[in-house]
């Protein structure tokens, strides 16, 4: 979560572990995908009982869509930085976009594979089982995916495009930090109104690895938390926290439970917390009441008109009281699609997404980008503080020249030209800041809603030649997963080394 909330991420960010120390998130992440990468290969060098090399390896990482370039630049640094893939051989890793693979998993899906929740059945009248949800879509069919992670809720909008089943996006991606966590987050909230805040905080300091367990142990509660329970659910407290409290406070675990006010909450025979189906499903609440709101601005976008399926996926999706919920909020407006193995959904299409990436071939900017250039200045069109006179020519500055609007759909491979200048002749590199804003239509690099965001590098030496200027064309894409860019020094027709960096500051 930590990349999605740094607004300034860089390679440096640090994370907080639990005992309060700071560590590189870049390190964190490289241990683990270096961790999953040794499973990997030891699991398909046992299956294939000889030596499974690494080269013969395409890693596919997922990320929720929401994420921001510099998050997702972020991911592919720990990659590089843990031996997953080189830097020298980029294509060997896919970023893949969760929702997006989800989609990919879904319409695949026979029939006898997913749950229909406006039904209840597993399978469906006039359909046979072996049929897939995509032979029950037609083209020009429109769907939603809405991913339920542990931190984020992730929504796309699909349409599909036959013959091929190629995917188009409809509209940007949106969604939000409502992932589950924000549950443990208010049993958190619920223990230190029980126990106090500042005992919860020392504890989690002095029995970091009590506190994992103790939220483990919440987390099998929270599974078995559904709309019609009528029986409490009893949650486990770890011995060192019932010592550790009666050292802290002076008087026992369970004195505290009858003398705060919350009633919901028990103490039982067998040494545990005893909550109510209605406590556990209150902890609940404001994490769903986020998602369905988010869902019903979504539905009201003139660009969501008329969605054939919902297809709940993720983790999350698992959850009886957030699927009572979504269908509470759609009233049979759309069919709302759970494929049974909902938590590996995303998984497996991440799988065929790296088999084929082409499959998505149209996809919406969710940002606005673009680069600061000088133009001639006009008179009544310009504000007039924007105006520099150089050698007798009048120019405009900090004109916004856009190489894409938020939410212009845009097609694999389609790309972006213009042509840069080495200021001198004897220029090395060309370093032009890239800009970005939320809003479709900017005119100028100075309004409130740009940001700086990047930097686009193309390393021009050794291209010296003998055109007086040389023209280096540029070329980027903003169709895929990642934005990429290319150059070309026109006079030569040689590669020139261009790159587009969202991490450095």
């Amino acid at each position: 979560m930590k990349l999605h909330t740094t607004a300034n991420l860089s390679i440096d960010t640090d994370l907080h572990a639990a005992n309060g120390k700071r560590v590189k998130a870049l390190d964190i992440f490289a241990y683990a995908l270096a961790f999953f990468k040794e499973q990997a290969l030891k699991e398909l060098s046992d299956q294939t009982g000889g030596e499974f090399d690494n080269s013969n390896v395409r890693w596919v990482i997922t990320v929720p869509a929401i994420w921001k370039m510099p998050a997702k630049q972020f991911m592919r640094e720990a990659a590089y930085k843990s031996g997953l893939v080189s830097r020298e051989n980029p294509e060997q890793l896919i970023i893949a976009l969760e929702p997006e693979a989800a989609s990919i998993y879904c319409r695949k899906l026979r029939l006898h594979q997913m749950v229909d929740l406006g039904t209840k059945t597993t399978q469906n009248g006039g359909f046979s089982p072996t049929e897939n949800v995509g032979s029950g879509m037609t083209q020009g069919d429109r769907y939603v995916v809405v991913d339920c992670g542990g931190g984020t809720v992730d929504l796309t909008v699909h349409q599909i495009r036959l013959p091929e089943g190629h995917l188009k996006e409809l509209y940007k991606a949106s969604g939000g930090p409502y992932g589950s966590i924000g549950i443990d987050y208010e049993f958190e909230k619920l223990l230190c109104k029980i126990f106090g805040q500042d005992f919860i905080d020392q504890f989690k300091i002095k029995r970091p690895a009590a506190w994992v367990d103790l939220m483990i142990a919440f987390e099998s509660r929270k599974r078995a938390a559904a709309p019609d329970r009528t029986n409490p659910l009893n949650i486990n407290l770890p011995f060192s926290f019932i010592d550790y409290y009666k050292k802290f406070r002076g008087h026992s675990v369970e004195h505290a439970l009858r003398k705060s006010n919350v009633d919901f909450v028990k103490w039982s025979s067998q040494g545990m917390l005893r909550m109510n189906p209605d406590a556990m499903n209150s902890l609940f609440k404001p994490t769903i009441d986020h998602i369905i709101q988010h869902l019903i601005e979504l539905f009201e976008k003139p660009e969501v008109s008329d969605i054939k399926f919902l297809f709940l996926v993720g983790g999350f999706a698992e959850s009886p009281l957030l699927q009572q919920a979504v269908q509470n909020m759609l009233q049979g407006r759309s069919r709302i699609i759970i494929p049974h193995d909902v938590g590996l959904t995303i998984l497996k299409g991440a799988v065929l997404f790296g088999l084929d990436p082409s499959v998505i071939k149209v996809r919406r900017s969710p940002l606005t980008y673009g680069v600061g250039v000088l133009n001639r200045f006009v008179e009544g069109k310009h504000p007039p503080e924007k105006l520099l006179v150089k050698d007798g020519t009048r120019w405009c500055t900090d004109v916004f020249d856009t190489f894409i609007a938020a939410d212009q759909s845009v097609a694999l491979g389609e790309s972006v030209k213009r042509s840069y200048t080495p200021a001198k002749p004897s220029q090395q590199v060309i370093i032009i800041h890239v800009y970005c804003s939320e809003r479709e239509s900017v005119s100028f690099i100075s309004e409130s809603s740009v940001k700086k965001c990047g930097t686009l590098r193309l390393d021009v030496s050794g291209t010296e030649s003998s055109a007086p200027r040389r023209e280096i064309q540029t070329l980027m894409q903003f169709g895929d997963t990642e934005i990429r860019a290319m150059a070309v020094d026109v006079s030569t027709g040689r590669t020139v080394k261009a790159s587009i960096d969202f991490l450095s500051h």
